[in-house]
């Protein structure tokens, strides 16, 4: 089977390998496009790697304004594209409001009209101006297939007129990427310089206002009587403010800011840490979509402690490896933090659990069979489906 995939996560090469699994576990003909010029969350651009797992064709096209989710778009023919590739199915792996979406949808349609599908993380009702509202419509009424991030996402679509079939597929990590890193002792002993009992606390992730890392400070604050030190891994537009709240509370000298580290090195990171925090604050327009954070702890024998925004609380009560505050609540976070600082046991029980369940539900090959039996199914119950040979669809898994 042709899969063709366009994905904006996938300029950075590490967000291929859901696709490099797929090909190896399907045998399928996957072309990916990717953007070559796209800006991160973190400012930094990429595009145009190449995941080393990843065989199929990739091509890296040039987009208008990079780095924006809802308005950037690819500077190509789509309609060309997609007459070479001759796909049996595409999946758009960006929201269902986006311009770039629209633009492989409206080529579709003008061209094989394959089946089609697209992916969705919006887990807020959102009522969009023209010409996205009609834009985001005419996706919804096409699609033969969609992959919500989460039930609360799946929830949002279905109100705002989707019909068709559904997979939840939440995200998956790699398990030979995100494990107890035998390398975490030296940088454990690293980030303690000397200080051999002290508990690592620690956050990973953007410094901004939403992750609510200023609570953190406040909940730390409150427990000065215990022997801990916070590290921060990564970077934000928060930072000033951050290091100032800090030195207001005389908190200082008990903080390793580390800064940003690329993908491949954060689960050293997770892996030296005694207890993870993830204290995402819900927004007027933004709650917790996933909190990928979690699993990837929870793979690298990390305990979390994560509050009750968006997906987070299920998350953690899904795999046992954590446990949950009321967000915006620092005296809430600092006891839980607390308990798992003064109670070994229930730590290494959280540890034990969170492990297990994420190897079970969360990696990449329990993810990828998920997407590879929806996509058949969507290919098998289309008219091209059933003209390219249901054998050829039974033998893909």
């Amino acid at each position: 089977m042709k899969l063709l995939v366009v994905s904006h996560p996938c300029a950075t090469p590490l967000n291929q390998q859901m696709f490099a699994e797929l090909e190896r576990v399907t045998g399928w003909q996957l072309t990916l496009v990717t953007p070559s010029n796209w800006i991160t969350e973190y400012g930094h651009q990429c595009g145009g790697g190449r995941w080393p797992a990843f065989n199929g064709e990739l091509i890296a096209l040039p987009v208008w304004r990079p780095g924006d989710i809802t308005l950037h778009a690819y500077k190509t023919s789509f309609s060309r594209l997609i007459r070479r590739v001759d796909p049996d199915v595409i999946y758009v792996h960006h929201e269902p409001y986006a311009l770039a979406t629209a633009q492989v949808y409206w080529a579709n349609q003008r061209t094989l009209r394959r089946p089609i599908g697209f992916y969705s993380a919006q887990n807020l009702i959102k009522r969009y101006p023209p010409p996205f509202r009609w834009t985001e419509s005419m996706v919804l009424r096409q699609s033969s297939f969609c992959f919500p991030i989460s039930t609360a996402v799946d929830d949002v679509l279905r109100q705002k007129g989707y019909a068709g079939p559904s997979t939840t597929l939440p995200l998956g990590i790699d398990p030979q990427v995100y494990y107890p890193r035998p390398e975490a002792l030296a940088i454990k002993d690293r980030l303690r310089a000397g200080r051999a009992d002290e508990i690592l606390i620690g956050y990973v992730g953007r410094l901004v206002q939403e992750k609510g890392v200023l609570t953190l400070l406040k909940a730390v604050a409150a427990m000065k009587e215990l022997n801990w030190r916070l590290v921060v891994v990564g970077a934000g537009p928060l930072e000033a403010r951050f290091d100032a709240e800090a030195r207001k509370l005389g908190l200082s000298d008990k903080i390793t800011r580390v800064g940003f580290v690329p993908h491949e090195e954060a689960p050293a990171y997770l892996s030296a840490l005694d207890v993870l925090a993830v204290p995402s604050e819900t927004q007027p327009s933004w709650k917790e979509q996933f909190g990928r954070v979690v699993i990837e702890a929870m793979a690298c024998g990390t305990p979390v402690v994560g509050s009750d925004s968006g997906e987070i609380p299920k998350l953690i009560e899904d795999t046992g490896g954590g446990l949950v505050f009321a967000e915006r609540q620092p005296l809430q976070l600092a006891e839980k933090l607390t308990m798992l600082i003064r109670d070994p046991d229930l730590n290494v029980q959280l540890k034990a659990r969170g492990a297990e369940s994420v190897r079970q539900r969360y990696t990449m090959p329990a993810i990828v069979e998920k997407f590879a039996t929806a996509v058949v199914r969507a290919v098998a119950g289309s008219a091209s489906g059933s003209l390219r040979g249901d054998r050829t669809l039974q033998a893909s898994l």
